[in-house]
């Protein structure tokens, strides 16, 4: 059965990278994970200082970071809305750029890990971290994207995927 998602991709300064491989990315979480038909995803692709507004209103933190994700709560009677994923652009360029890494690749990776979080996973203690970069994993080679991409966070490195 072909189940259908409603994945909407914002791209706020017209950045140079494929629509269609962010939805495909969160169209696989979202069917790896059985989510609902119709379950909706909006991913805005944005700059470093709407990121860093955001950071810093819903998590204290004053500076941008490469994702955030804002899960939402299910409303009555509607298909349910998992939330929406903020991508900084600039920052996901030059960590990309840093690490060595597909550009295309790390945006993939991002909406992979934000779509998780939107889906109930977090990484707040270890038994959380392996349960998600298992399933991160999983997602990043259905993909062809090899998880060497993702950034030593369990390390204690701050510039992983955050959210």
């Amino acid at each position: 059965m072909n189940v259908t998602y409603e994945i909407e991709v914002q791209n706020e300064a017209d950045y140079a990278f494929s629509p269609a491989d962010l939805e495909v990315a969160a169209v696989l979480v979202l069917t790896s994970h059985d989510a609902e038909a119709g379950s909706g995803i909006t991913i805005v692709v944005t700059d470093n200082e709407s990121v860093a507004d955001l950071n810093r209103q819903y998590r204290g933190v004053d500076a941008p970071t490469d994702v955030l994700s804002f899960p939402m709560d299910e409303m009555p009677g509607d298909s349910p809305y998992l939330g929406d994923l903020v991508i900084a652009y600039p920052y996901a360029s030059a960590q990309a750029e840093r690490e060595g890494h597909d550009l295309a690749d790390s945006l993939k990776l991002l909406v992979v890990h934000g779509t998780l979080h939107l889906l109930g996973y977090d990484h707040g203690d270890d038994q959380a971290r392996a349960e998600m970069w298992a399933a991160q994993e999983a997602a990043l080679v259905a993909l062809g994207v090899s998880p060497e991409i993702v950034p030593a966070l369990e390390n204690g490195v701050p510039d992983g995927p955050e959210s």
